[in-house]
């Protein structure tokens, strides 16, 4: 009898065994999938901008700018990240008339950049005393930029919070020379020329060398991830411990998602409470 009952126990724990493995191949095969996923979208991505003119050196930067992006946020499907290959091929790719330099005949330079929330007015700004001038925001958030080479003039910035939309914004804005150069989430970006305030003044003549940077992030945003990420797995822990199943992956899971709704709600109120009207 006790013989049985130790055959049996064997058995169901090497059931049990290869169960575990049969979850891990599962989830390892997922992932593999997932990658191919957006490995294939990457590759489809950089065919359609070369076929548009993209320089292939833009091509390769910006492919690799997607790909880090993917991997920092954990998406794993990129379509639904970034939408149909061909519409956000277009997004990414300058209309004829930002077609810089080749278009503008060499007379410009063009820049892709990136700044968290605390510091990008102040950049903006201090940029657009340098002669750059944004075109527009793109589906990443990054501001699309361009310099006259040969006659460079000051621009200076604005942000304004459009939860509820631009409606009636740009025409109050448009009298003092204000006009939408991009829109991301829940902000939109105006510029207008210098020239508009300080007259002559605003031509610049002569320029500093293009940045070398792409991503300006400051210190509060870094600690805002860290507490962010601490607030998650707090609350993530605590959820799974009031579920009584803290042991298990799915307790675990459920906790870990409701701690980052919690959070995410919060770090929209900080947003829209930053971006308010002063």
């Amino acid at each position: 009898m006790n013989t049985q009952h130790g055959q049996d126990a064997q058995h169901e724990h090497e059931h049990e065994h290869e169960h575990e493995h049969e979850h891990e191949h599962e989830h390892e095969h997922g992932h593999g999938h997932e990658r191919d996923g957006q490995r294939e979208y990457l590759a489809a991505l950089a065919e359609r901008l070369r076929a548009q003119g993209l320089p292939a050196d833009r091509v390769e930067a910006t492919v690799a700018d997607l790909a880090a992006h993917l991997e920092e946020s954990g998406a794993a499907d990129a379509e639904a990240e970034f939408g149909p290959v061909e519409e956000f091929a277009a997004q990414l790719v300058p209309t004829a008339g930002e077609r810089a330099p080749e278009a503008r005949g060499e007379r410009a330079e063009t820049w892709r950049w990136t700044a968290d929330t605390y510091v990008d007015e102040e950049l903006l700004n201090r940029f657009g005393d340098e002669g750059w001038e944004v075109d527009r925001v793109d589906a990443l958030g990054r501001f699309v930029s361009h310099r006259d080479v040969e006659q460079p003039q000051r621009w200076e910035y604005r942000r304004e919070l459009v939860t509820r939309g631009r409606d009636g914004l740009d025409e109050r804005l448009a009298p003092d020379g204000w006009e939408a150069c991009g829109e991301w989430v829940v902000y939109a970006w105006f510029k207008r020329p210098k020239a508009a305030s300080i007259g002559p003044a605003a031509r610049l003549a002569t320029t500093p060398p293009a940045p070398a940077g792409t991503r300006f992030f400051s210190r509060r945003f870094y600690a805002l991830l860290a507490v962010l990420a601490a607030a998650v797995a707090v609350a993530g822990f605590a959820v799974a411990s009031d579920e009584n199943d803290a042991a298990s992956g799915a307790g675990f899971a459920v906790g870990l998602l409701a701690g980052a709704a919690v959070v995410v709600a919060l770090a929209w109120g900080m947003s829209v409470w930053r971006g308010r009207p002063r």
